[in-house]
C-alpha cells in the first residue's frame, strides 16, 4: 500500500509516528492530514533515506534545491559538491533537473549519496534522450516518456514533477490573455512546443492514468508542475495561470481517489500584494493539497540577487499557508549556479522558511530565536556562532576583527551598548 492508502485504512507506521515526533504534532493527527491530502511523504519504496521528511498543512515549512547539470556544465563531481552542501545547509529535499552528460548516471549517484527524497523532472530526460537518439528534442512519444518514468521509478526517484495541466484547453487561453512572457517553464515548454507542432493533447493530461499507475507502484509523490507560471510579476494570477491551476485541481483529486500522493507547484514572479490571494486560490481550488512555490520572486529586476528576492517572498508566502519552497540561487536568470549559488539559495530559502514557521507556530519556532537573544546579552560569542543559521559564515566575520576579539565586537567597541545596559541596570 501507499502512504495514502495506510492513512486510508488508519494504519499507523513507524515512519508517521517518526515523522510525528520530529515535527511535534500527534502521529493521528498526522496521519489524517495524509488521509484528507493535505499532508504528503515523498518516499519511494526502493529509495532508504536518513532523513525523510512530510510536507504539508501544519508541519514546519520544508526547502527544496534544485541541483543538476546543463548543456555547459556537465561534471558529476560539481554536482554530487553542490548535493553535499545543500543538505548541509538545511535542504529537506533536492531536485536532480540534469540535461547534460550522463542523465542516468548522475541521476542514480544523486540518488545513492542523498540523505534527503530526490525529486526530477522526467519529461527533462525524454528529450534530452529524443535530441541524441533523433537529432530533435521535440520527437518523442508516450511509450518514451513512460519507458522514462519506470526507469526513474525503479531507480528510486521520490517525487515526479509532471506538467500535466499544460493542455489544449490552457494553451487557447495564454493566446486569447497574451502575456509579456509568454512560458518560462522548461517543461512547461517542451510539451506546449510538442503539442503544437503534432497536433496533439499534452500526453501526461491525456493518459495520466498510465503515469499514476506508475506512481502508486513506486508510492512516489505527484509534484504537479505549473507549467503556465508567470516569469514576470505583470503576469501573476492571469487567466492561464488560473486556467491551469484549476486541472491541477481535477488532477489532483483524481490522484487522491487513486491512492497516490500530490503536492501542487506554484509560481513564480509574483507581487507582494498579489501572494495571499495565489496561496488561497490553491488551498480552495486544490482542496488543501501542499502548495510547492518557486520563491516566489516578489520583482523581475533582482538580477545577481534572486535569491534575496525569493527569500522574501517564500517568508510570506508560507506564513499566508505555502508548504515548500524552492530555493532560487542568485545566479537565476543569468546562469548555471555554482557550489556557492547554492549555499547562497539554500540559507536564503532557509531564512524564510523559519521566518514563516515563527508566524505559524509561534513559541514552537521562536524558541531558537530566543537562545541567540540571551547569548548575545551576555555576548557568549561561542554560543551565537553555533545557533547562528550558517555558524561558518558567522565565525568568519567573527574571527575577521582579530586582533580585535574582546566581549563585544568592533561595530560599537567600548559604546556596546548591550555592556553599558548591563553596568547601569545591573543586569
Amino acid at each position: 500500500m501507499t502512504q495514502l492508502e495506510l492513512a486510508k485504512n488508519n494504519i499507523l507506521t513507524p515512519l508517521v509516528k517518526k515523522l510525528a515526533f520530529l515535527e511535534g504534532v500527534s502521529p493521528l493527527i498526522l496521519l489524517r492530514r495524509i488521509r484528507d491530502g493535505k499532508v504528503v511523504i515523498p518516499l519511494n519504496r526502493r529509495h532508504k533515506v536518513e532523513k525523510p521528511c512530510a510536507i504539508g498543512y501544519g508541519l514546519k515549512t520544508k526547502i527544496n534545491a534544485n541541483i543538476g547539470t546543463s548543456t555547459d556544465k556537465s561534471e558529476l563531481s560539481d554536482e554530487l559538491e553542490k548535493l553535499k552542501i545543500a543538505i548541509k545547509h538545511g535542504a529537506d529535499t533536492i531536485m536532480d533537473l540534469s540535461i547534460g552528460g550522463s542523465l542516468e548516471k548522475i541521476r542514480r549517484q544523486i540518488l545513492q549519496k542523498s540523505s534527503v527524497p530526490v525529486g526530477t523532472v522526467p519529461i527533462y530526460e525524454v528529450a534530452v534522450r529524443a535530441e541524441r537518439k533523433k537529432g530533435d528534442f521535440l520527437e518523442f512519444s508516450l511509450d518514451d516518456i513512460l519507458d522514462t518514468l519506470k526507469t526513474q521509478a525503479e531507480d528510486g526517484v521520490d517525487f515526479f514533477t509532471i506538467h500535466a495541466g499544460v493542455t489544449r484547453k490552457s494553451l487557447a487561453a495564454l493566446k486569447t490573455h497574451k502575456r509579456i512572457l509568454d512560458i518560462v517553464s522548461r517543461g512547461g515548454a517542451i510539451l506546449a512546443g510538442w503539442m503544437i507542432r503534432h497536433k496533439k493533447e499534452n500526453p501526461l493530461f491525456e493518459h495520466f492514468d498510465k503515469i499514476l499507475d506508475i506512481a502508486y507502484t513506486y508510492d512516489i509523490t505527484l509534484s504537479l508542475g505549473d507549467g503556465l507560471r508567470p516569469g514576470s510579476i505583470l503576469d501573476a494570477t492571469d487567466i492561464p495561470q488560473i486556467s491551469e491551476l484549476k486541472i491541477l485541481g481535477e488532477l489532483a483529486k483524481y490522484a487522491k481517489k487513486k491512492n497516490v500522493q500530490v503536492m501542487i507547484e506554484g509560481p513564480g514572479h509574483i507581487p507582494l500584494n498579489a501572494i495571499k490571494k495565489n496561496i488561497d486560490l490553491e488551498k480552495k481550488i486544490c482542496l488543501g493539497a501542499p502548495f510547492y512555490v518557486l520563491g516566489p520572486l516578489v520583482t523581475d529586476v533582482a538580477s545577481g540577487y534572486d535569491h534575496i528576492s525569493a527569500a522574501i517572498g517564500g517568508a510570506l508566502a508560507a506564513s499566508f499557508g505555502a508548504d515548500f519552497l524552492c530555493y532560487v540561487t542568485p545566479s537565476e536568470h543569468l546562469r548555471h549556479p555554482s557550489v556557492e549559488d547554492v549555499r547562497e539559495g539554500v540559507i536564503a530559502s532557509k531564512i524564510a522558511a523559519h521566518v514563516a514557521d515563527i508566524v505559524k507556530f509561534g513559541r514552537r519556532a521562536w524558541r531558537w530565536d530566543k537562545q541567540i537573544s540571551l547569548a548575545r546579552k551576555k555576548r557568549n560569542w561561542k554560543q551565537q556562532i553555533k545557533l547562528s543559521i550558517d555558524p561558518q559564515r558567522a565565525r568568519q566575520y567573527r574571527e575577521s576583527s582579530y586582533p580585535y576579539l574582546s566581549d563585544v565586537c568592533t561595530m560599537c567597541g567600548k559604546y556596546c551598548s548591550i555592556k553599558l545596559m548591563e553596568k547601569c541596570l545591573g543586569a
